[in-house]
């Protein structure tokens, strides 16, 4: 059984387009979602109706809930609130409300899934050691995929001793056979480890192994779509960056 995670799309198309075609050469089984199909790109929509048609599971995350209005704009940033009331404008009802009947936490194939972290699936960013302890300490699974951070990491707890975790490029792999395992694929639609190629994980459940993935995509087209938006142009700026 191999898996193609996705996570963090962020309404961009662009990203989005050029991931799914990774994954189409690739001899995958399933499509998971971990969270924030929209949010900052100009593209909500679209994303919705890719994300709609091909994953097989889809979770909430916080800027998901923020466009539906499940969680209230004060607790995000300025470009962030902006984009998320401008995607409540433009989105169209039938995928706002598919948005609304997903969760940021789920299980599938034996794995527990959540947008921020097993203790706090909406707003906990894993981006640490300490962290990721307690984090093993409440999962009931032996591995879960989260997203929220947009940095594609891996920390895991062998039998025994304590937990450790490092960055991730395109092309590590890790045997997962053993030992627990918290794995973030990265973001697809706005990366922040400082490489702007579009993140992916390719889960192979048979062999027991993960492996990152950084796919190259049409980053001035999506700036373009942000800018001809009328968003802020901080949005648009990043993702040449990927911070």
């Amino acid at each position: 059984m191999r898996i193609a995670v996705l996570s963090d799309i962020h309404g961009n198309l662009h990203a989005l387009d050029a991931v799914l075609a990774d994954v189409e050469r690739e001899d995958v089984h399933e499509i998971w979602c971990l969270g924030d199909v929209v949010g900052y790109g100009a593209d909500p929509n679209d994303c919705c109706a890719r994300v709609r048609q091909q994953a097989d599971v889809v979770l909430a995350g916080n800027h998901d809930m923020a466009v539906t209005g499940e969680l209230s704009l004060d607790e995000f940033s300025r470009g962030a609130a902006i984009a998320a009331r401008w995607t409540q404008e433009v989105l169209r009802p039938e995928h706002a409300a598919w948005l609304r009947s997903c969760e940021p936490t789920g299980e599938a194939r034996g794995l527990g899934l959540y947008h921020g972290s097993p203790r706090d699936p909406v707003w906990e960013y894993v981006l640490s050691s300490l962290l990721a302890e307690l984090c093993f300490d409440a999962m009931r699974q032996r591995i879960a995929l989260v997203g929220h951070s947009h940095v594609a990491l891996s920390f895991v707890r062998p039998e025994g001793e304590a937990a450790t975790g490092e960055p991730r490029r395109g092309g590590d792999a890790v045997d997962l056979s053993t030992g627990e395992w918290i794995l973030n694929p990265g973001s697809v639609g706005q990366p922040r480890d400082g490489d702007s190629r579009a993140a992916w994980l390719l889960l192979d459940l048979d062999l027991w192994r993960a492996q990152w993935r950084r796919t190259g995509y049409d980053i001035a087209g999506a700036q373009a779509a942000i800018r001809a938006a009328r968003l802020p142009g901080s949005l648009a700026e990043r993702l040449e960056y990927g911070q």
